[in-house]
């Protein structure tokens, strides 16, 4: 069945209604001719015919329907094809589409998919999926060679396809992003112009920073922090920039504050904890809103175990008593606090213990594999009861395991900041987002129009720019991933 369309209404640029006033949008009106038996619109279908590409942010038909676009809209010249914007009052299943918006989705997803071939240009808007073949450049020799991630055995990883030249010496191979190959990222994903801003910003404040002699000589003499001091001298104070009555011109006062502008800004957290200690509510809640929120699970069995090789790895069995948590659990037993969903795993054991020997063998190193506790309170918070330290089983004899719980008493206390302090940087350690969220981000533009593609549009948004930037310095020869 083909859609049904109304009469074309032009857009007069020269005609705003200005109701965004010192603002960068601006609201324009248009006039649409249909039919008394139209029906309810389900997309309109919009062309660009100025020579500048606009941002579209949405279209509202007074009293009938709201389409909200967020989309970039090429000129013609650019891309002939119209960029068709659905209507986001209802998402349908492919079985309950009405008839007359099927040509129209099946249009899009034409747009969105692509055709496999051809270089990416930065004003398209194409999801279509390449294997990681561009994490290394043979070209500049055999040790800078990386194998190729995903694949029809394997078929995550993917990336977003750019169609970059092969390399010289395998034609298996894309050329790696450099500063005349730039990394593809569809034109709705990149940031906004305030997030770009705030990035060169940094950028460039951490090339300056680099160039301060008390940084340098820091850096020069350790690689290491020896003092919780060392650490909050990285953040700016702000009281000590601020601008005084009488002003001081002087180099040592000039000097300082520009040592004090390249410092990093102050994380909000600091106006609440000044301390090198952090409280079990506050742990609990940065474990909530940190970058791995979704390794916290309802903890099912207790004490958990273990799924590596024990004949490798040692006893699968947690050192994880009853005893450890039962007296802070607000009076539940462990199985009424299973039964009740109150008790929580970020369980880190099985990820880093494969690793933990190579990582404890480097200089002014030492990680523990990490297994933390969580109880649901009352008031809806996360609250650490027990946290699980585990080595590499070297004998039968040595124990490996160690739990440590809320302290009683000042030695028992820095053993648990200890412990907490272990948990975050395992957690700040482990990324699930960047290849994990991918496929989602192609796959989700494969289905536009789907209850998923709605849901999901809003928490996927830039992931994209992020990866592209990740990507530039990915596995070739001396980044930092290649490294470690």
């Amino acid at each position: 069945m083909k859609p049904k369309l109304s009469k074309e209404a032009i857009l007069d640029w020269t005609k705003s209604l200005n109701m965004h006033a010192g603002k960068t949008s601006t609201t324009y009106q248009v006039k649409f001719v249909v039919d008394s038996n139209f029906g309810m619109p389900g997309a309109i279908m919009v062309s660009n015919r100025d020579e500048n590409e606009f941002y579209l942010n949405s279209i509202n038909i007074e009293g009938v329907i709201h389409f909200v676009c967020n989309s970039w809209v090429q000129p013609v010249c650019e891309n002939p094809a119209k960029r068709i914007c659905f209507s986001t009052n209802k998402a349908y299943l492919p079985s309950e589409t009405p008839a007359g918006m099927k040509e129209l989705i099946e249009m899009e997803l034409i747009q969105l998919r692509g055709d496999g071939t051809g270089l990416r240009k930065p004003s398209d808007r194409i999801y279509d999926y390449d294997t990681y073949n561009d994490i290394g450049n043979p070209d500049l020799g055999t040790g800078y060679k990386r194998p190729i991630l995903g694949g029809n055995k394997h078929p995550h990883p993917r990336r977003c396809r750019t169609g970059r030249p092969q390399t010289k010496t395998d034609e298996n191979l894309e050329s790696p992003v450099n500063e005349f190959l730039m990394a593809y990222v569809p034109r709705d994903e990149e940031f906004e112009e305030s997030k770009i801003e705030g990035l060169d910003l940094g950028k460039l404040k951490a090339i300056l920073r680099h160039i301060i002699p008390t940084l340098r000589t820091v850096a020069k003499n350790t690689d290491v922090f020896k003092d919780h001091s060392d650490i909050t001298d990285l953040y700016r104070d702000i009281s000590s920039v601020q601008m005084k009555t009488k002003k001081n011109l002087s180099w040592p006062y000039i000097l300082n504050n520009v040592y004090e502008l390249l410092k990093f800004d102050p994380t909000k957290l600091d106006a609440r904890i000044t301390s090198c200690c952090l409280p079990d509510d506050e742990f609990g809640r940065q474990a909530i809103a940190g970058i791995n929120p979704l390794s916290i699970e309802r903890l099912r069995v207790f004490p958990p175990v273990s799924k590596l090789n024990a004949s490798t790895y040692g006893p699968l069995e947690s050192a994880l008593k009853e005893e450890h948590i039962i007296g802070h659990l607000n009076g539940m037993s462990v199985q009424q606090a299973l039964e009740k969903n109150h008790l929580f795993i970020l369980d880190y054991h099985d990820i880093f213990l494969p690793f933990i020997n190579q990582i404890n063998s480097m200089d002014n190193r030492k990680a523990y594999a990490t297994c933390t506790i969580f109880f649901l309170t009352s008031l809806g918070t996360l609250k650490p009861v027990a946290i699980e330290l585990s080595l590499h089983q070297t004998d039968s004899d040595s124990p490996s395991k160690q739990v440590l719980t809320p302290p009683v008493d000042a030695t028992t206390n820095w053993l648990w900041e200890l412990g907490k302090a272990h948990v975050c940087s395992n957690d700040s350690c482990v990324h699930h987002s960047s290849l994990v969220t991918q496929p989602c981000v192609y796959g989700t533009n494969y289905h536009s129009n789907s209850p998923a593609a709605e849901c999901d549009a809003p928490h996927l948004q830039a992931s994209q720019t992020s990866h592209a930037i990740y990507n530039e310095d990915k596995c070739i020869g001396s980044s930092i991933s290649d490294q470690f």
